[in-house]
């Protein structure tokens, strides 16, 4: 069986990881247009904005020159992870949502997150 070469990432968009991420905001934005309305500026808005933060933090390290100032971007993306995690178990204890699927795909973008930070630091 022959190992599959893939070409480097030009972008972002490139980057399973970016692609996993953005599909979680997706997901996010849609688990959300059903919390109640007196939430539009307190949970809705800081789930909404943690999870974009991910996504928007992987994008901006891509570009970063250095490895330190790329593992600081992806760092700050796995900070926001938390923070979602966090939020996804309170929409849960708040019965706003049964954040089930939401939360296996944070699973997957923090590991994935992770892989991608460990690699960036380990390249020459």
């Amino acid at each position: 069986m022959a190992t599959q070469i893939r070409a480097p990432a030009r972008s972002f968009e490139d980057l399973v990881v970016g692609q996993k991420a953005h599909q979680f905001v997706l997901q996010v934005y849609a688990m959300t247009e059903k919390f109640p309305r007196n939430e539009m500026f307190g949970l809705t808005s800081q789930l909404r904005r943690a999870a974009v933060s991910i996504a928007a933090n992987i994008a901006e390290g891509f570009k970063k020159s250095g490895k330190a100032d790329k593992a600081r971007f992806f760092n700050i993306a796995q900070g926001s992870s938390e923070e979602c995690r966090y939020f996804l178990i309170l929409s849960r204890d708040l019965k706003y949502a049964d954040p089930t699927v939401e939360a296996a795909q944070l699973e997957e973008v923090c590991r994935l997150l992770e892989a991608y930070r460990a690699a960036v630091m380990r390249s020459k």
